[in-house]
């Protein structure tokens, strides 16, 4: 009896230690997934804080960006604005060139028609005759028709009939 007493100790030992070196490896295991665990969430933080530092440097970038594309559109607008300054500046003083040359064009007609009127149609006949048609035509065209008439009735037929055609398109309106 004492021996079945015995073997029953040994047995409910062995089984205690077994249910204790189970006990204890799971906890190891536990402890070492628990530490991996740890391990790998220590690295997860790592990452994000590099992620949120990577994304600060990005946005502060794109805003460096942004102002940099800002300045450089108030460069291009001011510039824009002094063309458009520039361009209607130039218009201006092309419009009051192209008034001054038209007056002194006119002046020019006004005082050759007055050179061509106070002389005789004679004289004005045999100097338009020498001249081309068109020039001829628009000299004659200042004049008032009593005094082209007199100088066409001066010139040879053919000269005077191709004047005559001339001053017919000068004084047609445009259609």
């Amino acid at each position: 009896m004492r021996s079945v007493g015995l073997i029953l100790f040994f047995g409910i030992y062995i089984f205690a230690a077994t249910q204790n070196t189970k006990s204890y490896e799971c906890t190891k295991i536990f402890e070492d997934r628990k530490n991996e665990l740890l391990v790998e969430l220590d690295h997860i933080d790592e990452q994000r804080q590099s992620l949120d530092a990577l994304k600060r440097a990005t946005e502060e970038l794109l805003r460096k960006k942004e102002a940099m594309v800002q300045g450089k559109d108030t460069k291009v607008d001011q510039k824009l604005t002094e063309i458009k300054e520039k361009e209607s500046s130039i218009k201006k003083m092309l419009d009051e060139n192209k008034k001054i040359l038209d007056e002194m064009k006119q002046l020019k007609v006004d005082k050759v028609s007055q050179t061509y009127a106070k002389m005789k149609p004679a004289s004005s006949a045999l100097i338009l005759a020498e001249m081309s048609v068109s020039d001829a035509a628009d000299i004659l065209s200042t004049l008032n028709t009593k005094v082209v008439g007199q100088i066409l009735a001066k010139m040879e037929p053919k000269k005077s009939s191709a004047i005559t055609e001339r001053l017919r398109k000068i004084q047609e309106p445009t259609k």
